[in-house]
């Protein structure tokens, strides 16, 4: 199964300060942890809100905000995507991640990927057929 990681946002990666050395190192170690044991697919870091934008849909009309996004009470600082065998291996992952902010708290959100399969008889065979292609699109592309 695929799990997206949620790295929650906090006050500093919100008002843009960039991680120590020490944290850079110790994330890169486990990264390469998650890489070797076949684990990590992809995984960032995201810009404060202040650098984005949301784009909302509400009663057929389109509206755009530009960031920083004060009003909302949990944001989003970075990701990774893993390929685990269940949910008890991503959170025992999880628990080994380095401490984002170097305070005592901290919090990451795990959330399972939807695969085709889940999406049952509404995923038409013609539907397949095109996630298929545009998936080898992508990997084409790498």
């Amino acid at each position: 199964m695929r799990v997206m990681v949620l790295i929650k946002a906090n006050k500093d990666s919100e008002a843009g300060v960039m991680p120590s050395e020490q944290l850079l190192t110790e994330m890169g170690k486990y990264n390469e942890e998650l890489v070797k044991a076949g684990v990590m697919l992809a995984g960032e870091g995201l810009h404060p809100s202040a650098k984005g934008a949301r784009v909302r849909y509400s009663g057929g009309k389109l509206s755009v905000i530009d960031g920083p996004f004060t009003e909302t009470k949990e944001l989003i600082c970075g990701y990774w995507l893993w390929q685990v065998k269940s949910l008890e291996e991503a959170i025992e992952w999880a628990k080994r991640i380095p401490n984002p902010d170097g305070t005592p708290e901290g919090e990451v959100e795990i959330r399972q990927v939807f695969e085709a399969e889940d999406f049952g008889a509404e995923f038409t065979p013609e539907l397949r057929a095109q996630e298929d292609r545009l998936r080898a699109e992508l990997e084409a592309r790498k």
